[in-house]
């Protein structure tokens, strides 16, 4: 009888563990590509080499991008940069530290919505987000200036892969 009692007492736990397992398998796939954050769509995206001149006269402004994910943080997918046209980029951050992307998004398309903002980054954190993606000591050292420059703080992404051109 206890036997009877014990295994319909560890019936669920071993039901909940697969059931967990599975779920993080689900969880792998959707990193290829999907939703992070805030679910956003793709209507009304602005192309983000447009940003910086629909921005020249403001501090901020709330607005949804799409644009090419050059690289992203290494560490645990908590940033990415995105290009901005002449040799200019800006650092994608998302909001509260509440979600990231995959590590080997480069190259993929992102919508992203969420507040674009002129701002100093500190040399602290220039040196952080080097180091975050895997950049040499001797390269991070060099950074000993703060940039004024754009930052987006992002509700959401959605990534894709890349339509060929």
């Amino acid at each position: 009888m206890r036997k009877i009692i014990v295994g319909c007492m560890l019936l669920p736990l071993v039901f909940f563990t697969s059931s967990a397992q599975s779920h993080g398998k689900k969880n792998t796939k959707a990193a290829k590509n999907g939703t992070y954050g805030a679910v956003i769509t793709k209507d009304g995206a602005l192309d983000v080499k447009f940003l910086p001149e629909k921005m020249k006269d403001q501090n901020s402004m709330q607005v949804k991008i799409v644009g090419e994910v050059l690289e992203a943080c290494q560490v645990k997918g908590c940033w990415m940069i995105a290009d901005l046209g002449n040799n200019k980029t800006m650092r994608i951050r998302f909001k509260d530290y509440g979600f990231f992307v995959p590590k080997n998004c480069t190259g993929k398309t992102f919508y992203a919505q969420g507040i674009a903002s002129w701002d100093t980054t500190s040399v602290e954190e220039l040196r952080h987000y080097a180091q975050d993606a895997g950049r040499p000591q001797e390269e991070i050292e060099k950074i000993i200036s703060p940039q004024f420059e754009l930052n987006f703080l992002a509700e959401g992404v959605l990534l894709e892969a890349k339509k060929p051109e």
